[in-house]
């Protein structure tokens, strides 16, 4: 299919009678795996870079050497042997596997051939077995079938390669640099994707990169703000930089609908799940683990759906997501999942199991790794009908040892919080009561970091309050929980320390009624947005929790998501395209003094882009707090100039305004000097102008309007 001009498309609508100017184009979506011909910005070169090939020639080809020769009597054995190592790294097509034979002994010749479904799979299972040792004598030599074209291409005589200048690369953290310490974010909406900074001085966003269809499915920054990932129908990619978003890397999967960076970026996790034509194949999973710098395949994993269901929340058809859990904090050194009666724990040195087997625990239905440390929280659930407690417990991995356990009666649920620090675990447990006929809430509290891990039940002054929502303060020591079975909840603050008892947790303040049900802390601590969404219809309150006072209230009718910046000076509220009117976002100072409005149609998603951790200290952060107004000081010179630039550009404003109603009024005078000598004749020849000059007098006029004849009936009776 040819490219089509707007001329055609004009020329068409007008052959059908259409009225083109009144369509909407930014609004046509295509329905899902649908491309009409219309090529992405990607596809024109999608098949000529980065090993993407097509299924014709022999890229899905690979040549196993080094086999063993065998007799006809053996060949069927060792053919068996093959397929079974071969076929555990992808689908071998029917008839793709030939091992040829000597026709004069009708041994075999020592090698064979293997055809897979993809590219990928051949490749990824010349990267597997190349130096597979079968047994002492035969270790696996592995190719690609189209390697030995290039390797005849190689000329007998050697040539100096060329040299090519160094080109530096563009700086990813360039952007961290801005003068102005702004922050960027993404917005979604209709077919564009745009990149913003946020501008709260110039009161509106300014736009830094703008790409239509630049994806197929969302967009997702990376955990350090570093990449700017896009998906894709041949797979996912990464974009990078300040301003100009260039291309990074390609990390081919086929129909991938879902991506998880790990917590240092240094991984990209990739799933795909594939349905079955035929009713009695099995539904199946593919997971990629990739290298995001080089864009190689760490680690793939494959399976029928049922075996990723397990544990988690969300995630697309029944799979938990996500399905890898990573540990060990920025390092990236450890990944996990949850099995049935095990937790399967990964290094990424080599990508393989530690100890080279799982971790056993019967019946484990959830668990969750540290934030700073390699320690995995586990819930196991009440077993044998109550006579086996429940219990939460500690793991310190790599050595899989036990650190902490506590057992848990009459459990009916349980969900486990980390602080950002890992100094603390929340675990919220949901009890039965002794009638069994309904449930209580209560929390044990970890204390991380202290010896032994002491641990402190809390259980709220009205035990049976409805836990509607849990977070910890980031960095902090405290928590917020909102409770409570009314239309208005109650909100509570508590503190893992307080300046009587260090350690125990003490009840700061309870907030009564509110129309809230989601918390939202600033990523710095001590101030919190209490949000009352879906059915409060987007109520916001910002609340100073140092102060223990409302700052402000506020309301975005009908909002969906609420993100506050990495740096805690402001807070994004959105309506996306789940309600069809009002779709738009809203930024507020932490204060809740909302800063502008953008209103944007088919609006789906708005993402700040994250920051990596500050380079200070905690005692060069502490000294900045102290000294504060010292450090402020140069930036409130710069708020001055710029209101004093905003002050002008409304002087200006003004001046302009002025002077166009100056020239409409000398435009009014011209033209009514220009009519004088009409306005004088219709005055009978009085040539003034001013009314003051004119004597006014009072003219009674008698004007007859209607005359009506009428004959009336004489009665001569009457008269006599």
């Amino acid at each position: 299919m040819g490219e089509v001009s707007m001329d055609d498309i004009e020329a068409t609508a007008l052959r059908l009678g259409i009225d083109i100017s009144s369509v909407d184009l930014d609004s046509i979506q295509r329905p899902p795996g649908e491309d009409f011909g219309i090529k992405s910005d990607d596809d024109e070169d999608l098949y000529q870079e980065d090993g993407f090939e097509m299924e014709a020639g022999f890229g899905n080809v690979i040549v196993v050497d080094n086999l063993p020769v065998v007799p006809p009597e053996k060949f069927e054995k060792l053919e068996n042997v093959i397929r079974k190592i071969y076929s555990q790294i992808g689908i071998i097509r029917d008839g793709g596997l030939w091992m040829p034979v000597n026709p004069e002994s009708q041994k075999t010749l020592g090698y064979c051939f293997i055809e897979y479904n993809t590219p990928q799979e051949a490749e990824l299972a010349k990267e597997k077995t190349n130096g597979y040792k079968l047994d002492k004598s035969h270790i696996f030599i592995v190719n690609l079938f189209d390697d030995f074209e290039k390797y005849m291409k190689v000329p007998d005589e050697w040539t100096p390669a060329e040299i090519k200048p160094y080109v530096p690369g563009e700086n990813l953290h360039q952007w961290l640099t801005d003068e102005k310490a702004r922050d960027q974010f993404v917005i979604r909406a209709a077919t564009f994707s745009e990149v913003f900074w946020n501008d709260p001085r110039q009161m509106m966003p300014e736009l830094v990169y703008r790409r239509q269809y630049w994806t197929e499915g969302f967009v997702q920054w990376s955990p350090l703000g570093t990449y700017l990932a896009t998906v894709h129908r041949q797979g996912a990619a990464v974009w990078g930089g300040a301003t100009t978003f260039n291309r990074l890397m390609r990390y081919p999967h086929p129909q991938v609908k879902l991506i998880d960076f790990s917590p240092g970026e240094k991984y990209l996790v990739t799933y795909s799940s594939h349905e079955p034509n035929n009713p009695r194949d099995t539904h199946r999973v593919v997971l990629n683990i990739f290298d995001v710098r080089t864009g190689k395949v760490m680690r793939d994993f494959k399976g029928n759906v049922d075996e990723f269901t397990t544990g988690g929340s969300g995630g697309v058809s029944g799979v938990s997501w996500p399905v890898f859990r990573w540990g060990g904090g920025k390092e990236d050194k450890y990944f996990a999942r949850i099995g049935k009666n095990m937790i399967s724990v990964y290094e990424t040195e080599t990508f393989t199991l530690i100890d080279k087997k799982s971790l056993k625990v019967e019946s484990v239905v959830d668990f969750s790794w540290s934030p700073t440390d390699p320690i995995i929280s586990l819930f196991v659930p009440e077993l044998g009908g109550g006579n086996q407690p429940a219990r939460v417990s500690l793991v310190q991995i790599p050595g899989k040892e036990e650190l902490r356990q506590k057992n848990l009666f009459s459990v009916s649920d349980c969900k486990m919080y980390w602080q950002s620090n890992g100094e603390y675990l929340a675990v919220k447990v949901d009890r039965y009561t002794k009638t069994k006929k309904s449930t209580y809430t209560g929390f044990e509290l970890f204390r991380i970091k202290e010896r032994d891990i002491p641990i402190e039940v809390l259980e709220l002054e009205n035990k049976n309050d409805k836990i509607v929502a849990f977070a910890w303060e980031p960095k902090g020591h405290r928590f917020a929980v909102i409770h409570g079975d009314g239309p208005r909840p109650d909100v509570s603050f508590y503190s893992m320390r307080s300046a009587q008892n260090t350690g125990r947790v003490s009840k700061l303040v309870t907030l009564k009624s509110k129309q809230a049900n989601a918390l939202y802390w600033s990523p710095g601590g001590r101030f919190i947005l209490l949000a009352g969404l879906k059915g409060f219809n987007g109520q916001l309150e910002f609340y100073n929790v140092d102060e223990l006072e409302t700052m402000a209230t506020g309301e975005h009718f009908m909002a969906t998501d609420i993100e506050w910046d990495p740096t805690g000076r402001y807070v994004a509220t959105a309506v996306t395209s789940v309600h069809e009117m009002e779709n738009g976002f809203h930024i507020w100072s932490f204060t809740g003094k909302l800063l502008y409005r953008i209103p944007k149609d088919h609006f789906y998603q708005f993402l700040w882009r994250p920051r990596p951790p500050s380079l200070l200290t905690p005692e060069k952060e502490e000294e900045i707090w102290k000294n504060l107004k010292k450090y402020s000081k140069k930036y409130e010179a710069e708020d001055q100039d710029v209101s004093l630039q905003l002050s002008e550009q409304d002087r200006k404003k003004r001046k302009l305004l002025q002077e166009e109603w100056d020239s409409w009024v000398e435009k009014w005078k011209r033209l009514h000097d220009e009519e004088r000598e009409m306005r004088q004749w219709l005055r009978d020849g009085e040539a003034s102008d001013e009314e003051e000059e004119y004597e006014a007098k009072e003219v009674e006029v008698e004007e007859v309007l209607d005359v009506k004849e009428e004959v009336v009936p004489f009665d001569l009776d009457q008269m006599e």
